[in-house]
């Protein structure tokens, strides 16, 4: 089929729905949630707002889409690296790699997913119910791994707060990299298992400083 054939092809419904999402990941990403505008994603879509609001009901539904997406991506990326029965010293490197593959292949949907909306409280609150899962499930995960009992401790909320310590670390770093990107991804993989996952491989371990 020749280009000329394939810019006159319909799209399906489907294939339309990726070609918006693709551009509202951009427009978000850059804009911010405040900032963006269903015309500008239509116009980056190559439609018109009303087939914009064929397939989402509201920016703010458009928005949900998105980091919904993105947050059930890096979740089955990690558990995909981790699920493993190779000693932690090769999974975690390993997992962590994979994480900076997606942010770097994904800048726009990285950016949008990690940094805090600023403006309307509804996209606020969409943007915190879409994260509160991930952490939960990113404590499940780090729970599964060996020595994990001792991360937990005394108390079983120390399991998720490891998480979010882990989470949000690498939540800045992943801004930071955005920002940053002549940085190479060894040297961001190399700083997150040194930063993050030395001290967590410790107290897996057995060693724990108390209060």
């Amino acid at each position: 089929m020749s280009t000329q054939e394939q810019k006159r092809r319909r799209l399906t419904a489907a294939e339309r729905r990726e070609v918006i999402e693709r551009a509202a990941t951009e427009v978000f990403a850059e804009r911010g949630y405040q900032g963006a505008s269903i015309d500008e994603i239509a116009r980056r879509s190559g439609v018109s707002p009303p087939v914009v609001y064929d397939h989402f009901s509201s920016k703010l539904d458009l928005h949900r889409r998105l980091l919904e997406r993105t947050r059930d991506e890096l979740l089955e990326m990690w558990r995909s690296e981790l699920s493993s029965d190779q000693p932690a010293e090769v999974r975690i490197p390993r997992a962590l790699d994979a994480w900076a593959r997606y942010v770097e292949s994904h800048p726009y949907a990285a950016r949008m997913y990690f940094q805090e909306p600023t403006g309307e409280a509804a996209a606020r609150a969409v943007h915190e119910q879409v994260r509160a899962p991930a952490r939960a499930a990113l404590a499940q995960i780090l729970g599964q791994q060996p020595g994990a009992e001792n991360i937990a401790g005394r108390d079983d909320r120390a399991l998720e707060m490891a998480a979010e310590v882990m989470r949000s670390g690498l939540t800045g770093l992943a801004i930071w990299w955005i920002d940053n990107p002549e940085v190479p991804r060894a040297q961001i993989v190399e700083t997150a298992v040194n930063a993050l996952w030395i001290g967590f491989e410790r107290v897996r371990s057995g060693e724990r400083w108390t209060a």
